[in-house]
């Protein structure tokens, strides 16, 4: 079946001469990169990431090597969201006005390479979760090659493991704005302390942690296997130091666990 939604991949990408691939270094957006590379041919695709304070150092550095790996050209754009008020706000519309902005920017890029398509890496499972960032990419004209192949997220792990990528089973990581709770203002220093609470848990082995933050409250989510080791005296005592040092001033281990977007459990069903 894999193989099917393989070829099916590829021809979806193969209906255009050239693209641009909005690419945040996932593996969703990996696995259309390479596969783009590989049926349009690298001079022919252009992977695009856009950077700002929602979007970790981390993750930028690994959208480079993983361009530079395949031999295509990789381009950042300089966005601006802590400029617009409508996502500072931080409504439950918040991704759709990051994406839209995003999207005008790699639409303008994209026209100035002579360049039509525009790809994402949005997957079949994403539309389980509440993404109206979706919206944007629809009313911008972005295809979802993988949507459109019928991978899902283990698809798209199994056939980026596959092709030797090592970060095939690497953690989801969406923007650091996705562990603030709507209705919060979305500040630097927000960002900031989530990103560096995050590094932290990553530095004491807890591999794709989330750092929700509420006001005062760091709610930590690891997967419930880790729990029993997070709450350890002695790994318990280095994360207290190091998140009260970084402004919060209680921190808890959410009991429910890791899961992917959990903030949107307070919209109810979407």
């Amino acid at each position: 079946m894999e193989d099917v939604k393989l070829f099916r991949l590829k021809e979806v990408i193969g209906r255009f001469q050239k693209a641009v691939v909005a690419f945040s270094g996932g593996v969703d957006s990996s696995l259309v990169l390479a596969v783009s590379a590989e049926q349009l041919g690298r001079s022919n695709v252009v992977a695009v990431t856009g950077s700002s304070e929602t979007y970790t150092r981390a993750e930028l550095e690994r959208a480079r090597q993983t361009a530079d790996a395949l031999g295509v050209e990789h381009d950042v754009l300089e966005t601006a969201e802590l400029s617009d008020p409508k996502f500072i706000s931080n409504d439950e519309r918040r991704c759709y006005h990051c994406k839209r902005a995003f999207y005008r920017r790699l639409s303008s890029f994209a026209r100035s390479r002579g360049i039509t398509a525009m790809f994402d890496g949005t997957n079949l499972d994403d539309g389980k979760d509440y993404r109206p960032g979706k919206e944007a990419a629809v009313e911008f004209g972005v295809v979802s090659p993988l949507a459109e192949a019928g991978f899902g997220k283990e698809e798209v792990r199994r056939e980026l493991r596959k092709r030797g990528f090592d970060f095939w089973n690497k953690p989801s990581s969406p923007c650091l704005a996705s562990r603030i709770p709507y209705g919060s203002p979305i500040t630097k220093d927000k960002l900031a302390a989530v990103e560096a609470c995050e590094a932290f848990l990553a530095e004491q082995g807890f591999f794709g942690a989330r750092v929700r933050h509420h006001g005062g409250v760091a709610r930590i989510e690891v997967p419930p296997s880790e729990i029993e080791r997070i709450a350890r005296a002695e790994v318990r005592s280095k994360i207290v130091e190091r998140f009260k040092e970084t402004g919060f001033r209680w921190i808890a281990v959410d009991l429910e666990g890791y899961r992917t977007g959990s903030l949107n459990e307070a919209l109810g069903d979407p």
